[in-house]
């Protein structure tokens, strides 16, 4: 986020005051002269407005969406069929994403729609870089319709009473998965409590929970991280956080705090602590990465793994099948010291303020992601015969009767198949009304079953806004914070002495800095 602002400090001005001349995604034309207004025009819901129709719209884009390599030529060819509109798609490399964004911002050649983390969501509708988009989302035809099942999502990007993006999809998050051969073998059942939690590591830890003969030669967890580096903070460990958070939020009081600052935060480092001493958390768990951690998890290293919901669920059970291992799976309801898992916020279509007309933009673009029939189609599954297909064939090994959705193999994966393009099914937020989702009766029973239970025990984590001092302070912040958990859990190291060197080290205070400054706004 630094790198970001401080980009924009140096060229936003400039950058603002230029002539539209400028500006490098004009609709219509090659750039030397201005066609005439598309003469249809579309009246907006309830609003009475007089909506014109864009002739093309360029979109900047990460790698959700399907890419060159993945058959992206084919999306746009269906879209703009659909449409009418021609669409120009800016697709950086998926790591350099948000230096691209930043470099694109700053040159002054602004998209007419971006696509945006919350974190970049909120730091670019400060700067002034997003269209308010307010009025025209709370008149329009997809509000309106009937057809959005979560409002929740839209209503959590709002800053100050102003909306600057769309999600059309759930942000998701993480549930816990415990194998349930390993339950079996130890004679539990699923655990409901932090007690009945901890008893079923230390039998993982102590027992023979892989049936090999052997007492001890497991471990109960393993995890990328004792502190996520994306939000939410607390993804991978939500049993021993409970209901500490180590990042801002907004009390019931409606201010923002550091819940790092908090006493939920040293119970939390109490319980970790422990666990990681008695050996119920894998010793690398500290360094480990995510691939890490799968790789451990299909050698039965371990018996519980809090990752992602939804498709991963049947992406571990093949794992585990493929290991020729007890598969199975159960995913655990939050035990009642957690509550709820939490939910990240979703990737956020935002249009730029420089772009002509965003109306149209907002109606021909944004609103036909759930249009119900057959664009939110190829935004959930890609193009017929590209990426999906309803013919009599055999893909990947698995036979289809004609008439039966399934996805085509993947081009930059052989030997898979497509699962959706950039709207999961399963998290979307609007409902086809044209037609029966197609891919619905194809998706995995541990898929829907896991991110049901997710949808219907999770919250929302905050939208924290960005502010200067937030710029300024916080990547120290985090980094020290880090410290701070990492010498506590592994180190043994008094939960004392390191909140003394918090303090000194300057954390309290950048934290303070901060949390007054969002206050404020």
């Amino acid at each position: 986020m630094k790198k970001v602002r401080k980009v924009l400090a140096m060229t936003l001005i400039l950058t603002m005051v230029m002539s539209m001349a400028l500006t490098g995604c004009k609709k219509g034309g090659d750039g030397n002269e201005s066609k005439e207004a598309q003469a249809e025009t579309d009246k907006d819901g309830d609003s009475g407005a007089e909506i014109e129709k864009p002739e093309e719209i360029t979109i900047m884009v990460d790698g959700t969406l399907v890419t060159k390599e993945n058959g992206r030529d084919a999306f746009q060819a269906k879209w703009e069929e659909l449409t009418g509109i021609k669409l120009n798609i800016i697709q950086p490399d998926h790591d350099a994403y948000y230096d691209v964004v930043g470099q694109t911002l700053a040159s002054g050649e602004w998209p007419d729609v971006i696509l945006l983390n919350s974190a970049y969501y909120s730091g670019y509708a400060e700067e002034g870089v997003l269209w308010d988009m307010t009025d025209y989302w709370e008149n329009s035809e997809l509000k309106a319709s009937g057809r959005i099942n979560t409002e929740e999502i839209i209503d959590g990007l709002y800053m100050d009473n102003k909306l600057y993006g769309f999600s059309p999809f759930r942000g998701n998050g993480c549930i816990t998965y415990v194998k349930k051969a390993w339950l079996d073998n130890v004679n539990m059942e699923p655990p409901t409590t932090y007690d009945e939690y901890i008893k079923m590591l230390d039998a993982f830890t102590n027992g023979d929970p892989d049936n090999n003969g052997k007492d001890g030669d497991t471990y109960g967890l393993s995890t990328a991280g004792i502190i996520g580096e994306e939000e939410p903070y607390v993804n991978y460990l939500p049993e021993f956080y409970q209901d500490a958070y180590p990042s801002f939020y907004k009390n019931d009081d409606g201010q923002w705090v550091d819940g790092f600052t908090e006493e939920p935060m040293i119970k939390a480092l109490e319980r970790l602590r422990d666990a990681y001493k008695k050996g119920y958390i894998d010793k690398e768990s500290l360094t480990n990465g995510t691939s890490d951690c799968r790789n451990k998890f299909y050698e039965d290293k371990f018996g519980v793994f809090t990752y992602w919901a939804g498709t991963w669920a049947t992406n571990l059970k093949m794992n585990l099948d493929a290991n020729e291992l007890p598969s199975d799976l159960i995913p655990l309801e939050p035990i009642k010291e957690v509550g709820a898992y939490l939910e990240r916020q979703a990737p956020v279509w935002c249009i730029t303020s420089k772009a002509e007309n965003p109306e149209g933009i907002a109606k021909y673009f944004i609103e036909t992601m759930l249009d119900g029939g057959e664009l939110q189609q190829l935004w959930t599954y890609g193009a017929e015969g590209t990426h999906w297909s309803t013919k009599a064939e055999e893909v990947c090994g698995n036979k289809y009767e004609e008439g039966q959705f399934h996805g085509l193999e993947n081009l930059e994966k052989p030997g898979t198949q497509y699962a959706k393009n950039h709207i999961d099914p399963l998290l979307s937020i609007g409902n086809f009304s044209e037609f029966e989702d197609p891919g619905a009766k194809e998706v995995a029973k541990e898929t829907r079953e896991s991110q049901e239970l997710f949808n219907s025990h999770s919250r929302l984590v905050d939208l924290v806004p960005s502010t200067d001092v937030m710029s300024q302070y916080n990547g120290d912040l985090m980094t020290l914070k880090r410290e701070v958990i990492a010498n506590v859990v592994t180190q043994g190291i008094s939960i004392e002495d390191e909140m003394k060197r918090f303090e000194e080290e300057g954390g309290a205070d950048w934290s303070k800095a901060i949390v007054d400054s969002m206050n404020a706004q």
